[in-house]
């Protein structure tokens, strides 16, 4: 259990000066960082105290639980989110869903209390030893400040850093007695754009390849939902006239799934995509890593005769790339561009829509089997329903029955952890932020226990939470 002591002894404020505290808070009220997630302990005490009547606090039980709310919040505002953890166990605690919180691009400001500056050198109990290091590589920027007046400074690149693309967490470690501290004056706030246009000269050049393409594809991923460029992805791939392929193992759903365009996930290995691209003689992938491949299936990346295109916001995913063309850019601002550039191609044959067999047993199976799932789960499916799975094993199964028609109602782990989604899920509908959405769904069917084949149990043991105007049911 969390040790919480009287520290609230405020030299700055019996002096009637602005404190860090102070200066802090004025900050995250100006930035729109109003909503903490966390797990207390005494030395996130002091940053607690005189907690604002206009700030909400969000407890969770244990600090994994904290960092998928603010994950869920964040993903479903589309804003960063404040996260507030107990110093290194607490962080250690975060750390499996910080991973999923970093490779789903979602903006987190994470902070973690840290031993009082006096003690820290003497490594007292509660310290958070090379502080900095621990949540790395699954941070932007970690950081502690050198003195206490830096702490609203801090906080205000950490807003910066976890914006700019591609968007991720952040870490600041705080000492408990920096928050009493006085204050150099109030806090800057600055304000920074958070996508990047791509190079428009480089981007005509794709066109110009699009427009010259016998057969192309096209491949949408992630980065484009979470871009708010869905509707400007459809208009262009009705131009194209091409087959439409989401990227596979995706944490969002970015192309409608009854689109007659849409031709299904593409496959995870490196030989079933080859399959897939062969007779392409273009694949132009967009906001997506090319590819998430597991597991390992030996081939060419490529056929012969294919050529690629990566558009994405994010560096890291253009040098990761074996082979293709890059360009970095804001998937919702290329396409935008692109819709103009691109020629109609009334001559392009379009693709025959995908048939879906929706094949059942005549008699149900005992355990139920995933189809039979889904199955169930689309008879009563509200359309405005967002779906928050971890069930990776069963996502062929779960677009058969329950495609994907409308941006922003489909979540999934980036990371291939599991544990996540409920507190994801239950974030979003809880902090009533789920843009006006009616009906939440969250299902966490368990990925090992489908495994194991006894999928009725794990839908026995993670009930799915279907809840309408903020009451969550069980």
């Amino acid at each position: 259990m969390n040790e919480i002591h009287d520290v609230t002894f405020d030299s700055a404020k019996m002096n009637n000066k602005q404190t860090v505290h102070d200066a802090t808070y004025d900050l995250l009220r100006s930035l729109g960082l109003t909503t903490v997630f966390g797990n207390p302990g005494s030395t996130e005490q002091t940053f607690l105290q005189r907690f604002p009547d206009d700030f909400t606090y969000v407890l969770a039980l244990q600090e994994a639980s904290a960092l998928a709310m603010a994950d869920g919040f964040a993903q479903s505002t589309g804003k960063p989110a404040l996260v507030n953890v107990h110093t290194a166990a607490g962080t250690g605690n975060a750390m499996g869903n910080l991973v999923a919180a970093y490779r789903a691009n979602t903006p987190l400001i994470v902070t973690a209390g840290q031993q009082t500056r006096e003690m820290v050198l003497c490594d007292p109990y509660l310290t958070n030893r090379d502080e900095t290091l621990m949540p790395l590589p699954w941070v932007k920027w970690a950081y502690q400040p050198a003195r206490a007046e830096d702490v609203p400074a801090a906080f205000m690149r950490a807003y910066t850093v976890a914006l700019q693309p591609p968007a991720g967490p952040v870490f600041l470690s705080i000492p408990l007695d920096d928050w009493n501290k006085p204050a150099l004056g109030p806090a800057v706030v600055r304000a920074v754009s958070h996508r990047v246009a791509p190079d428009e000269a480089r981007l005509f050049h794709f066109a110009e390849r699009l427009n010259k393409a016998k057969r192309p594809m096209l491949v949408f991923g992630p980065e484009v939902d979470r871009s708010g460029g869905w509707d400007v992805g459809v208009a262009f791939a009705e131009k194209v006239r091409g087959e439409v392929y989401g990227a596979p193992l995706p944490d969002r759903v970015s192309f409608p799934g009854n689109h007659p365009l849409y031709r299904g996930e593409l496959p995870m290995t490196i030989a079933g995509a080859n399959e897939v691209m062969r007779g392409h003689d273009l694949v132009m992938v967009i906001g997506a890593q090319v590819f998430r491949y597991y597991p390992y299936v030996a081939g060419d990346y490529l056929p012969k005769g294919t050529e690629l295109l990566q558009i994405t916001s994010d560096p890291g995913l253009a040098g990761a790339a074996p082979v293709g063309e890059s360009l970095i850019g804001d998937s919702r601002l290329a396409l935008e561009k692109l819709l103009d550039a691109v020629a109609d191609a009334p001559d392009r044959a379009a693709p025959a829509p995908l048939v879906r067999k929706h094949s059942l047993p005549d008699i149900p199976s005992s355990p139920l089997t995933p189809p039979e799932l889904y199955a169930v789960l689309s008879a009563v499916w509200p359309v405005d329903s967002v779906l928050v799975t971890e069930s990776t094993s069963t996502m062929a199964e779960q677009r058969e029955w329950l495609p994907t028609i409308r941006s922003g109602s489909f979540y999934a782990t980036a990371s291939g952890g599991i544990g996540e989604a409920d507190r994801l899920g239950v974030a979003g509908l809880d902090m009533n932020v789920c843009k006006g959405q009616a009906e939440l769904l969250c299902h966490h069917l368990g990925h090992r226990a489908a495994h194991a084949g006894d999928v009725d149990g794990a839908h026995r043991d993670h009930r799915a939470a279907v809840a309408g105007n903020g009451n969550v049911s069980r």
